[in-house]
């Protein structure tokens, strides 16, 4: 759409799932992009396919959200012609385990914790004063989650950073309420993406499970989302989206039909 063409769009975790999709979205409608995730490899291949399918200019980085010093190094070390950043889809996060809380491994807390919330917080600290500076009609979009309006079993940790995410954004919402920037809070429910196999440390038999019964959303639902609160007018602030599946009605509350395994 015509409102986001030639805007830089920022994405964190852009080398799978929903940042890959969020991309593919952005891209497709003519907008410029800064790809940032752990495996440069994998941003790089993305950048290339969407560079020749869409003519659009994009910028990689190699980026892990949990390092202050390095998102501080990478926002700084930007071309100026990339310093106007439009819109910062702050997508980066990970679960790491579903143990009851008495029973959870604290690195896995940490690296919840580092990314989820920090990560999100040392990028919009870089990445909100350039759009001041640059008055443009920014816009921050954070990848909540369901998990953050009400904890499930096994998840409070986890639910807990998502809750950070929904309170941070109303936060910012303030703070930059006189100002052309706008704040959106994407809050899914049940997603398939690499979510699982994180969450269960690689096990995709264990992660498969988590999706037997019920059709879940796709990376492509959610980025769908994120680009109408982006391409909505300047003077409409979307200000939070809750999605699920048709057949999940909370973070604990789903239904799934019996999977014959025979």
């Amino acid at each position: 759409m015509q409102i986001v063409k030639d805007k830089i769009v920022f994405i964190s975790g852009a080398s799978s799932g929903i940042g890959k999709a969020c991309a593919e979205a952005f891209a497709s409608a003519g907008a410029h992009l800064i790809l940032c995730a752990r495996s440069i490899e994998k941003v790089r291949e993305i950048a290339s396919e969407l560079q020749s399918q869409y003519h659009i200019e994009v910028l990689t980085c190699k980026l892990d959200v949990q390092d202050k010093r390095a998102v501080n190094e990478v926002i700084d070390a930007l071309p100026e012609n990339w310093r106007k950043i439009d819109i910062l889809v702050n997508n980066a996060g990970l679960a790491r385990g579903l143990e009851k809380l008495h029973q959870g491994d604290t690195d896995d807390w940490d690296a919840m914790i580092d990314t989820n919330v920090k990560g999100l917080l040392y990028l919009t600290r870089k990445i909100v004063p350039f759009m001041l500076e640059n008055q443009v009609n920014g816009h921050v979009i954070n990848i909540g989650s369901i998990a953050g309006i009400a904890a499930y079993p096994n998840g409070a940790v986890y639910c807990a950073t998502k809750a950070a995410v929904k309170f941070i954004s109303d936060g910012l919402r303030m703070d930059v309420v006189d100002k052309p920037i706008r704040v959106t809070n994407v809050q899914p429910g049940m997603v398939e993406t690499n979510f699982s196999v994180t969450r269960f440390h690689g096990d995709k038999d264990k992660a498969g499970q988590v999706y037997e019964g019920i059709k879940p959303l796709t990376a492509e639902d959610i980025a769908n989302i994120v680009f109408f609160a982006a391409s909505a007018p300047p003077h409409v602030q979307i200000c939070e989206v809750t999605v699920t599946p048709t057949n999940q009605a909370t973070g604990g509350v789903l239904y799934k039909e019996k999977v014959n395994l025979h």
